[in-house]
């Protein structure tokens, strides 16, 4: 796919927008660890809160969506709204804690709540397991996402999309520490937004959509998988126990415990609770947290859901995406390669949007799980085990 002038310029602008802002407060967040790992708890609500909604909308974020529209219908995505549940018990429960906890990182706390060689074993334990192993696991994930989108819009092979988005996060990562994390977040918030906002508007103005209305004429026609109603808001339990299980049950029974999935499990987590701890306030901290589960939850879903619904009727089966990219490495073709098929129709300018925000949503999540990564490793390990007695400098160079 080809570019027109207006797109590239576009995207350069996207780009600058978002990171230019970033290289003013590079100083600030090198004076110490409080500052490079949580901005030296001076972060308002809403900018906390735009933060934890722009990472966690990543580059695989619509592309999931999209795969739970296609084989699952709207109903799919329950598998993940049913974390609304912990994801309050948050808000209500335990920000205002977290903040009033001062410690640097969730796992720090580990030590205060708990005591002797046990709480030390569990903490290093977990810095290095959840901040290397399944970090890396976490943006392999995100990386795959973009690794598809742009192959079905540029024919790019793996390699060249992991060198360019790897070099722009680490270096930015490295750079400014998390105060341009949140800055970076905060712009790319509204690009990203728009841009999905124009996808799902203009897949609805495709001739073979027809409109919202000719959508959901369609698209009620259409019978997915064992019987699969797409346009249902909720599963049919009949039919599918197991998911009624997995939303139902599960989350009362085992994941308020069990699960790890940051902001949902009470308490939070990882990133999530990096921002209650950089909050201002404990007001701050529930507010933030409040504004994400809203966002997250309600209002930001819908524009991914609508283009997951368009595709089925432009692009019914895989071999229909397929055709349309020859180029795309049959090992990447999934029902979540249907959002980014659907971006072939957007208008110039629009495309150029569409990218800077396919970029920006990597970058958020990368760079967030870049300064966490790192907060974990170097306060909850490093500092903790390795180095116990060295300069706050030291200490933001290594992380």
């Amino acid at each position: 796919m080809r570019l027109a002038l207006l797109d590239w310029i576009i995207i350069a602008l996207s780009i600058g927008i978002c990171f230019i802002p970033a290289l003013f407060v590079a100083k600030r967040s090198g004076k110490n660890t409080a500052e490079f790992f949580a901005s030296g708890r001076a972060v308002p609500w809403w900018l906390a809160g735009l933060s934890m909604v722009a990472t966690t909308f990543s580059s695989d974020t619509p592309n999931l969506v999209t795969n739970f529209v296609r084989t699952q219908g709207v109903a799919g995505n329950w598998q993940w709204w049913a974390f609304v549940l912990t994801g309050m018990a948050t808000v209500f429960f335990y920000a205002r804690l977290w903040r009033r906890s001062g410690v640097l990182t969730d796992l720090e706390l580990y030590e205060l709540r708990y005591s002797g060689k046990a709480a030390s074993l569990v903490r290093g334990f977990r810095a290095l397991y959840l901040g290397l192993f399944f970090n890396c696991m976490i943006m392999a994930t995100v990386n795959l996402a973009a690794v598809k989108i742009a192959g079905v819009l540029f024919g790019l092979d793996r390699w060249q999309t992991l060198l360019a988005v790897g070099i722009l996060n680490v270096v930015f990562a490295a750079h400014s520490g998390l105060w341009g994390v949140l800055v970076i977040d905060m712009v790319q918030f509204f690009i990203k937004m728009s841009a999905v906002i124009a996808a799902a508007y203009f897949a609805l103005k495709l001739p073979q959509v027809g409109g919202l209305s000719g959508m959901i004429e369609k698209v009620s026609s259409l019978t997915g998988p064992g019987g699969v109603d797409y346009l249902a808001m909720l599963p049919n339990f009949s039919t599918n126990m197991e998911l009624a299980v997995a939303i139902f049950i599960m989350p009362i029974a085992v994941q308020w415990w069990a699960v790890w999935y940051p902001g949902a499990e009470p308490g939070g987590g990882s990133y999530i609770a990096q921002r209650m701890l950089a909050s201002k306030t404990e007001k701050d901290a529930l507010g933030a947290v409040l504004f994400f589960n809203v966002a997250h939850y309600v209002l930001r879903p819908w524009p991914w859901i609508l283009v997951g619904l368009a595709s089925l009727i432009v692009y019914p089966q895989l071999s229909d995406i397929q055709r349309a990219f020859p180029h795309l490495n049959p090992a990447l073709v999934g029902h979540d390669t249907g959002f980014p098929a659907m971006l072939i129709f957007l208008p110039v300018g629009w495309m150029g949007l569409m990218v800077g925000g396919l970029i920006a949503a990597n970058s958020s999540t990368i760079l967030t799980h870049l300064n966490w990564g790192a907060s974990y490793i170097v306060h909850d390990f490093y500092r903790r085990f390795i180095r116990t007695d060295a300069s706050e400098k030291h200490y933001v160079i290594a992380g």
